[in-house]
């Protein structure tokens, strides 16, 4: 085995074998198991990181067992392995401090930590059963976490997240089946270039459209916002929902050859999906069901990115899963550290919390302003490229809806961020009101709240710094992609 096939290797193992030890760890010291589940994504997020160099520079690596090629590193999964594990670490850090007073720690810390082992496995897969196989896994542990307060109500959410996503993957694995019967293999090496049938297309389309929460399969992911603040940050930015659009940008634009017609419908889907989420979070009064909605209306954009049959645009689409996976994750774990230190999520409720959370408030608008794609930001350059490739590939009527949407997004962003940030103080809210065990004093006003523990600061400021230097130094990012879509189009032929 090779240095870099070590290294594949373990970058699935770390987390994914990990895992299962830190319910018997915990049960000894929760130190110790805080610490493990941390040093499980930092050596995953190590191994990857060593081997970027070479897969920037053109290598790739691939695992073989069995005669079966499993897993297999290249510029786009490296890079999306790469993200999902910074921010999924980060998002483990803040854990200690948010998650510390809540019971069911050992499975929290096991589920967060294999569902990121999950991620890596799916993100590396060589062959489709093997895909599959970890974007089961994903939902498993996604539908515990959600459901995680164990509150009936919470329970149905989960419940419905679990029966929505399992949905669009049973229909994907019936387009993996359409596929093998079409070409005869799951390989994806020897199905690269190889034309599929409508049929299997559509169904593998549902299964992406579900787990990356596109109208109307979207519902389930506003509904998550009952998990823990750590966990929706996770399901929302680094990982789950990217799964989707990942696994499109893997399958349908850098391995099969599908027919003209999706370069239409696609876009189509993902404008309405952008256009009615941001209508939607414009009105919410719930401030992570606002982030929720966001979220949904800003994957449209990288969607349509992926689906237009532009460089430009696929370009622009995977630039801006790097870019929104770092500010979306700032902006729910600022919305954790206001609903963990005030007791609720209504805006209307809230006022006047950036004299007594300066640092969560700056880092809410700088992580924003990403997302806004106001530039030098991040999110800036994604959009204009998406954009611009969608006007560059004849979807004109579709660039200027999503340009819509971005006025949109302007619009609420900028509404939460005032209501909860901004003006005078509101009145009073009872403890209790959204999630009773969290700290505080009784009946303490939103604006007696202070700053979460410094781990929880630490994060959102770390991530809102990312956001603003992805933007200064985007250059980098923007060569990586632009390599990899090069890498993308000779695999195509």
């Amino acid at each position: 085995m090779s240095t870099d096939q070590l290294l594949l290797a373990t970058a699935v193992a770390a987390p994914l074998l990990g895992s299962l030890a830190l319910p018997l760890v915990g049960r000894a010291s929760e130190a110790a198991r805080n610490a493990l589940a941390l040093a499980c994504v930092l050596a995953s997020l190590a191994c990857v990181a060593a081997l970027l160099p070479g897969v920037a520079g053109g290598a790739t690596s691939t695992l073989t067992v069995g005669g079966l090629d499993l897993l297999h590193a290249d510029r786009l999964a490296t890079g999306m392995a790469l993200v999902s594990l910074l921010v999924g670490s980060i998002i483990v850090f803040y854990s200690w401090g948010y998650i510390e007073h809540y019971d069911h720690r050992n499975e929290y810390y096991f589920m967060v930590v294999l569902f990121l082992g999950a991620m890596m496995g799916l993100v590396f897969s060589r062959h489709l059963l093997a895909l599959y196989l970890f974007w089961e896994i994903t939902a498993v542990a996604c539908w515990r976490l959600i459901g995680f307060f164990r509150e009936p109500d919470y329970v149905r959410r989960a419940d419905k997240a679990f029966l929505i996503t399992v949905f669009g993957a049973v229909c994907m694995l019936l387009g993996f089946i359409a596929v093998f019967t079409e070409t005869g293999t799951f390989d994806l090496g020897a199905l690269t270039g190889r034309p599929i049938s409508n049929l299997a297309t559509g169904l593998i389309l549902v299964g992406l459209l579900s787990k990356s929460a596109t109208l109307p399969l979207h519902t389930w992911l506003p509904d998550a916002g009952v998990a823990p603040s750590p966990v929706t940050a996770l399901l929302h930015a680094a990982v789950l929902v990217k799964i989707g659009v990942y696994v499109f940008a893997r399958l349908l634009v850098a391995t099969f050859d599908i027919q003209p017609v999706w370069h239409e419908v696609v876009p189509v889907i993902a404008a309405v999906s952008a256009l009615v989420s941001a209508g939607a979070a414009l009105v919410s009064t719930d401030l992570k069901r606002i982030v929720a909605y966001s979220t949904v209306s800003q994957l449209g954009f990288i969607l349509l990115g992926l689906s237009v049959d532009s460089r430009m645009a696929v370009g622009g689409g995977l630039l801006y899963i790097l870019m929104h996976s770092v500010a979306k994750g700032g902006l729910f774990l600022c919305a954790g550290i206001v609903e963990h230190q005030t007791h609720t999520k209504d805006v209307r409720k809230l006022g006047g919390l950036a004299r007594t959370m300066p640092v969560t408030a700056a880092s809410f608008a700088l992580c924003g302003l990403s997302v806004m794609g106001i530039p030098p930001f991040g999110g800036f350059f994604g959009k204009y490229l998406v954009i611009g490739g969608a006007l560059d590939g004849g979807q004109v009527a579709v660039a200027l809806v999503f340009v819509a949407g971005s006025f949109l997004t302007i619009l609420y962003l900028f509404r939460a961020f005032t209501m909860v940030f901004l003006g005078e103080p509101s009145a009073p809210v009872a403890a209790g009101q959204a999630a009773g065990e969290m700290g505080g004093a009784e009946g303490s006003p939103p604006h007696a709240a202070l700053e979460g523990s410094r781990g929880m600061v630490a994060s959102v400021a770390a991530l809102a710094a990312l956001s603003l230097a992805s933007g200064l130094f985007v250059r980098w990012p923007v060569a990586l992609v632009q390599d990899t879509v090069q890498e993308i189009v000779r695999s195509a032929r």
